[in-house]
């Protein structure tokens, strides 16, 4: 078992979209605490919290960090966001 914690911050939107666009700004936010991996940002429904949507892209980079582009996105894989 692992000595480490994650931590659990229900933050509330209206729909799967805005919920992913609020968590990919938090997660940019926290970049600047080294405990914290944007990358492995996931959301869900509020009343079906084991089924996840990732945030990002879930390929792990060379470093053992997660791509921090969409899911969904084309090309090759980055650590930073391309802006629309």
């Amino acid at each position: 078992m692992s000595e480490r914690f994650v931590i659990h911050l229900p933050v509330v939107a209206n729909d799967l979209l805005s919920a992913q666009r609020l968590a990919r700004v938090v997660a940019h936010w926290t970049h600047v605490l080294p405990q914290t991996e944007p990358g492995g940002a996931t959301v869900s429904r509020e009343d079906d919290q084991n089924v996840r949507h990732w945030v990002f892209c879930d390929r792990i980079m060379d470093g053992g960090r997660r791509c921090l582009l969409r899911p969904d996105h084309e090309g090759a894989c980055s650590r930073r966001p391309r802006r629309r």
